[in-house]
């Protein structure tokens, strides 16, 4: 009988259990691991980070994000030249190829949130519209990290430099 209740218990704690924060689907387009960092008080950007595996066979394209809790939001990428670090506006967007995945992490691809209205706590997940030029658009819950935090394993396994 022990048996049989500690088995009920935690399959009861499993079902119960959320699902990681942050899996979702648009179309062909699977959305993966959306997460930022917690910011201090007074900080005036922080980035969003997520991985977009397209599964279809037409190309599509993130082509801006929204987030109420910063006065713009931004499509970037960050380069290394000459030995610094540069950070590029990404005004047509992020491609998201064909059958590919495409790893919005640290150091890479991301969404930049600027003119923050207030600080990211940790902990509590921060919503997000991402907006894709065939696919449509969804709201997403990123999961908020300590600050500094590094990615992810799923994002350091991708395209480790946050490249397609």
């Amino acid at each position: 009988m022990r048996f049989f209740t500690r088995t009920f218990t935690a399959a009861m704690l499993f079902i119960a259990a959320p699902a990681f924060a942050g899996d979702y689907t648009l179309g062909n387009l699977d959305i993966d691991q959306p997460w930022t960092r917690a910011t201090p008080p007074g900080a005036k950007a922080a980035g969003g980070f997520v991985t977009i595996a397209n599964g279809g066979e037409e190309d599509d394209r993130l082509v801006s994000a929204e987030a109420a809790f910063a006065g713009r939001v931004e499509l970037h990428t960050m380069d290394m030249t000459n030995g610094v670090m540069k950070m590029r506006h990404l005004p047509e967007g992020i491609p998201v190829p064909a059958g590919e995945t495409v790893n919005l992490a640290p150091g890479g691809l991301h969404v930049m949130f600027m003119e923050l209205k207030e600080p990211i706590a940790e902990g509590a997940p921060v919503p997000v519209t991402l907006t894709f030029e065939k696919a449509g658009t969804i709201e997403v819950e990123m999961s908020v990290a300590k600050p500094g935090a590094p990615a992810p394993n799923m994002h350091n396994n991708m395209h480790g430099n946050g490249k397609s």
